[in-house]
């Protein structure tokens, strides 16, 4: 990045993690426990209000605690990560099935997998006015795992 800036401009921090950089949105992507408790409470002092996982797991458990407290939104990767997953259950269905679906039909398909997800949360995670998206990913998975298994006679 030190040569992108150098070449386009800008500022790069080197040997530093981004979120000291004040922003409204955060988007770790990159790797596991990128954001800890003192990088939440360095992005909440710096004002911003949402975070959304773009990586498995790169908010620790007690950067979340500290989001959760904030009452800032937070997208865990379970949900917001999850088109990449839709998307791979929808190319291995088209493939079984010899079917083709436009790029248009794909994105619809994918369009409305993602609005569900955000509706069981919402669902699931509400409380007092604010949205816990972990506590309703948690509890929509948990109870799809759950219908699955009664399905099948397992339980």
């Amino acid at each position: 990045l030190g040569e992108y800036v150098k070449k386009f401009g800008g500022t790069f921090h080197a040997d530093q993690k981004p979120w000291g950089v004040p922003c409204q949105l955060a988007l770790p992507c990159a790797t596991q426990n990128e954001i800890d408790g003192d990088d939440a409470r360095t992005l909440v002092k710096n004002g911003c209000i949402g975070i959304a996982e773009g990586a498995n797991m790169p908010v620790t458990s007690k950067g979340y605690d500290v989001i959760k407290r904030a009452k800032i939104l937070y997208l865990p990767g379970k949900a917001a990560n999850a088109g990449g997953v839709a998307v791979s259950g929808l190319e291995m269905s088209q493939n079984s099935t010899r079917l083709y679906w436009s790029a248009e039909e794909m994105d619809h398909r994918l369009e409305n997998i993602m609005e569900k997800i955000h509706v069981q949360c919402l669902h699931h995670g509400t409380e007092n006015g604010y949205v816990d998206y972990v506590k309703g990913a948690n509890i929509a998975g948990f109870i799809k795992v759950a219908d699955a298994m009664v399905a099948y006679g397992v339980l």
